[in-house]
C-alpha cells in the first residue's frame, strides 16, 4: 500500500526584504562619495580619453571661472601664486601639483599657470573628467 502526502513540501526564499537592503546600500554609497570627495571647488573639467593616477602626495591647484586660485581649498591672489608654491613645495623631492582648470577659460590663461610651475621646477599635472 503506497502513502501519499497531500501537501508537497517546496523550499521558498524569502526576497521582499532584499529590495529594502539594496536601496538602503545604494543610498549609503551615494552619500559617502560625495562626502569623500576632497575638491570642493565646483570646475567643470575638460574631457580626456586616457587618465594617469599619481600615488604621491599631492598638491591640488584650482582656477575657477572667474580665474579665482585655490591651493588645496585655500583661496590665493594670483600675484603670489608663485611665491606660495614656493614655500608649499619647499620640503617636497618630487614636487607635483594637479592642476584643475576650468574648461571656460582660455589656454593662455593655463599656459600663465604652467610656466609659473616651469619657472619653480614642479611637475604640473592636468585633472580632466572621463
Amino acid at each position: 500500500m503506497k502513502l501519499r502526502r497531500k501537501n508537497k513540501f517546496a523550499a521558498e526564499v524569502a526576497t521582499s526584504s532584499l529590495n529594502d537592503i539594496m536601496f538602503f546600500l545604494l543610498l549609503f554609497f551615494l552619500i559617502i562619495s560625495t562626502v569623500a570627495n576632497p575638491n570642493v571647488i565646483k570646475l567643470m573639467l575638460p574631457k580626456a580619453a586616457a587618465s594617469q593616477q599619481l600615488s604621491k602626495k599631492q598638491v591640488t591647484l584650482s582656477v575657477d571661472e572667474k580665474k579665482q586660485y585655490f591651493i588645496d581649498k585655500k583661496p590665493v591672489d594670483p600675484a603670489s601664486l608663485e611665491t606660495e608654491l614656493k614655500t608649499i613645495m619647499a620640503g617636497i623631492a618630487e614636487p607635483t601639483v594637479v592642476v584643475r582648470f576650468d574648461k571656460t577659460l582660455t589656454v593662455q590663461d593655463l599656459v600663465d599657470v604652467l610656466q609659473t610651475g616651469a619657472k619653480l621646477n614642479i611637475k604640473m599635472v592636468m585633472a580632466t573628467s572621463k
